[in-house]
């Protein structure tokens, strides 16, 4: 069936697609990492029996990366239902299930009153979060990816990212005036608030997503009735290379939790730095990120996504150290140049490029499963690592060992680059040549060159299979 036979999609597609992408993901990542904020700040005094504040705080960092455990499974799943019945589908059941993850935890009972059960509870929700968010971000990516002109790529994706920083403002935001509660009321119910808010905010995304369509190149697979049986097995079948590569490439998104997470909690505990402060630090960095990455996107447009990609890494390797040493000495005026530079200017030239650079990877057919796999298995680590690098710092002696930290996020990064170096560029390929081997583009040269017609099928028959 021709490619022509499609029905035209309105020319504001890609628009509606960015601005969904970036609200979407704003909501759904509000709901994601306020359970971070609380987990550094108020959950070891609420979930976790009295001891050593190091211990307390260790074991509630560890429920932050659990989601992380969950997202991996998350993908299977999302991306088997993105790839089979459609993105849209896929992304409203994302954000239904987050959010009602996120209002339960508001609505959860404390260690005081139900001992164990409560930790138990508080796990088994960042699950239910972390299965969540495991199809929300490659999802968005996915759908506005294939939403945009060729050429603007870049940019519109950006935005799924920046509506991620977004969510983290907000969730950093509403942590401000409940962290400076008085200490009985914060306890008792001032935390429970931004949870319960999160019902409003999964209304407005529901309505906000259900106002896209489906992607015309997603449509036209179905057309050809060249949709995969069991997206996850065709995936890795002809696609395994390339998801191993680009998990590896997601690495570096340990950065984010390490700032976000890590930071906090060091800051505050063994820095003695307030929780306002840093709060603040946290809000205005990913805030100056949410304004950059739609221009960074931009820019890998122009020069490519590989170039983008890595001069971010080089300047994250340098930066984090930097910080880590200044959040140690307390210096505020530091912590907010360098937590400014690494998370607004230098994280965000990488992280604003990967949601078109990881999806253009891979071929439309099982693009929503490839992104969703490769990027949630590298963001495992990022979800464990503050609580590992807590590990460097808990105990007798090793609380000012904050250079073990910097050198572990560091080596992380630099995996991800050269994993990044052997991936080829894609900023200029067609979208509907994205992802092929080199089989399929000759068989599409060949057909053109005779003026035989390219049906979708060429683009999603496995390589072995074209004669």
């Amino acid at each position: 069936m021709s490619t022509t036979t499609s029905p035209p999609k309105p020319k504001n597609n890609a628009r509606i697609a960015a601005v969904s992408g970036f609200i979407g993901s704003a909501l759904e990542y509000y709901d994601f990492f306020i359970f971070a904020s609380a987990a550094a700040l108020i959950f070891p005094q609420l979930f976790f029996p009295a001891g050593e504040p190091g211990v307390a705080t260790l074991l509630s960092l560890a429920t932050v990366g659990v989601a992380y455990v969950a997202r991996p499974f998350g993908a299977i799943f999302w991306g088997h239902v993105g790839d089979k019945w459609g993105r849209k589908r896929a992304l409203l059941a994302c954000l239904l299930v987050m959010g009602i993850a996120t209002f339960a935890v508001g609505c959860l009972p404390t260690w005081d009153v139900v001992g164990i059960l409560a930790p138990i509870l508080v796990v088994f929700l960042r699950l239910i979060q972390g299965f969540s968010a495991g199809g929300e971000s490659p999802g968005s990516s996915a759908l506005t990816l294939e939403h945009s002109p060729a050429h603007r790529r870049g940019f519109f994706t950006s935005w799924t990212m920046s509506g991620i920083m977004f969510g983290i403002v907000i969730s950093s935001l509403v942590f401000i005036p409940i962290a400076a509660m008085p200490e009985e009321a914060l306890l008792s119910w001032g935390w429970r608030v931004p949870f319960l808010a999160s019902a409003l905010v999964t209304i407005v995304a529901i309505f906000l997503r259900r106002m896209l369509d489906e992607p015309e190149v997603f449509e036209e697979v179905k057309e050809s009735d060249e949709v995969a049986k069991i997206p996850l097995v065709t995936l890795l079948r002809y696609n395994g290379l390339t998801v191993l590569r680009v998990m590896l490439m997601a690495l570096f998104t340990v950065v984010n939790t390490m700032f976000n997470v890590f930071v906090l909690a060091y800051g505050t505990s063994v820095a003695g730095i307030p929780r306002a402060d840093l709060l603040w630090v946290i809000t205005i960095a990913n805030f100056t990120a949410v304004c950059v990455g739609p221009l960074v996107g931009a820019l890998s447009d122009r020069v490519g996504r590989k170039p983008v990609f890595l001069v971010g890494l080089v300047l994250q390797s340098i930066t984090i150290y930097a910080l880590l040493a200044a959040v140690d000495a307390a210096n505020m005026t530091l912590v907010w140049v360098l937590g400014i530079l690494l998370v607004g200017v230098a994280y965000t030239l990488s992280n604003s490029v990967y949601p078109a650079y990881f999806p253009e990877q891979f071929p439309a057919r099982v693009r929503y499963s490839g992104m969703a796999v490769s990027l949630m298995l590298g963001l495992l680590l990022a979800g464990f690592a503050p609580a590992i690098a807590q590990g460097f710092v808990t105990g007798a002696g090793n609380e000012q060992n904050w250079p073990a930290v910097a050198l572990f996020t560091i080596g992380i990064v630099v995996v991800s680059g050269i994993a990044a170096i052997f991936a080829p560029e894609t900023a200029r390929t067609p979208t509907q040549h994205l992802g092929l081997t080199r089989r399929q583009l000759a068989e599409i040269d060949r057909r053109d060159a005779v003026g035989e017609p390219l049906t979708a099928s060429v683009r999603t028959t496995p390589y072995d299979r074209l004669r």
